[in-house]
């Protein structure tokens, strides 16, 4: 699965001369913006988004009652902020309305480039309306496995599926394995697998002593080579 990851499968094959159209046609319709670090990316349902550069980082919010009393207007809400996962260059995303929760959508590196569009606006495009839906369907079945990961009993184990399935889809190859090519909290590994901070820091620090996982650079998360290629052939063996 790892030589070349699905999403860059897409790219390569996708033809240069369609998404340079696209592009060309987003700024020329104003439909193309660029985001800073951790600044938000005001979607809206029923719009169709596609990440020209960088990556964005999808949360799930959900309301709330603080106050622990019975239900009343005038009780105190909070919000609880669950990390949902990341869209990296080339791909499309949504934000899907359901209340009472509510998803937001995050720049999670400098400078990076998002084009809006309505759905209609792709049948400019028929071949790449097709590599959208791909693309969605593909998405889709990632969340079953993360799911499936976030079905473990043990904080360990769904901290471990969680950070292969990222590194596997997102990682870049290394000398000795492959890693993220962007930083990730504890914090937001936290909220992603029903943990806390403290807790994923102690159970990091277990995975690093067993040589599972380690970290490069700018706190970079990274998979040994051998990690990667057992957890590929078990799922192409399931």
């Amino acid at each position: 699965m790892y030589s070349v990851s699905p999403q860059q499968n897409s790219e390569a094959s996708r033809p240069f001369l369609t998404w340079q159209r696209i592009i060309d046609w987003a700024q020329e319709h104003y439909r193309v913006r660029s985001f800073s670090k951790d600044e938000r990316i005001p979607a809206r349902p029923g719009l169709l988004y596609l990440v020209q550069k960088g990556a964005v980082r999808l949360v799930g919010t959900a309301q709330v009652n603080a106050t622990g009393g019975s239900a009343s207007r005038l009780a105190r809400i909070s919000p609880e902020e669950a990390f949902l996962g990341f869209v990296g260059a080339g791909q499309p995303f949504e934000i899907v309305a359901q209340s009472p929760f509510t998803l937001q959508s995050y720049a999670h590196v400098d400078q990076t480039s998002v084009v809006w569009m309505y759905w209609h606006d792709l049948d400019n495009w028929p071949h790449f309306r097709r590599e959208v839906l791909d693309a969605f369907r593909y998405q889709h079945q990632r969340k079953l496995l993360w799911l499936s990961t976030l079905g473990q009993r043990r904080t360990i184990d769904r901290l471990l599926g969680f950070l292969t399935l990222l590194i596997e889809e997102y990682g870049e190859p290394t000398e000795d394995g492959y890693c993220l090519p962007f930083p990730l909290t504890h914090a937001q590994i936290g909220s992603a697998i029903g943990s806390t901070r403290v807790t994923v820091t102690r159970l990091m620090g277990k995975l690093r002593q067993k040589g599972m996982i380690r970290t490069q650079g700018d706190n970079l998360l990274c998979l040994p080579t051998d990690s990667v290629l057992t957890t590929r052939n078990t799922q192409s063996q399931g």
